[in-house]
């Protein structure tokens, strides 16, 4: 069994800085996709970055510029390094991985459990 756990939520100051971490472990023979979405408050969860095996990354329009995701193959580790951070990243901030764990017919999503980001003005 994969297992992906979060670190880093807490309460930040607008225009302030987070710095979240999400490690995964288990059976795991690859990790392709790793990525990070979040829930605000009566909103549906969004994919706010993502980052491939070959390092491309993608950002929603409104933490471009401010947050950067950046993974560690040998850690099995991604993270997202959140700047100039706003009230309105308020939220649940999970961390996923597309994984072919050992008893994995195929790849799948993998979820952690998530942590929260307050953002105070």
């Amino acid at each position: 069994q994969v297992q992906l756990v979060e670190s880093g939520g807490g309460l930040g100051q607008a225009g302030g800085s987070l710095r979240l971490s999400c490690s995964a472990s288990g059976n795991i023979l690859r990790i392709n996709d790793m990525g990070w979405y979040r829930q605000a408050p009566g909103l549906q969860r969004e994919l706010v970055a993502s980052i491939s095996s070959d390092d491309t990354t993608n950002y929603i329009d409104a933490v471009k510029g401010r947050f950067t995701i950046s993974r560690d193959n040998a850690k099995k580790s991604v993270y997202l390094q959140m700047n100039s951070l706003k009230p309105e990243d308020t939220g649940v901030y999970f961390c996923n991985m597309n994984v072919k764990g050992l008893r994995d017919v195929f790849a799948r999503s993998y979820w952690g459990r998530g942590t929260q980001v307050t953002v105070s003005s």
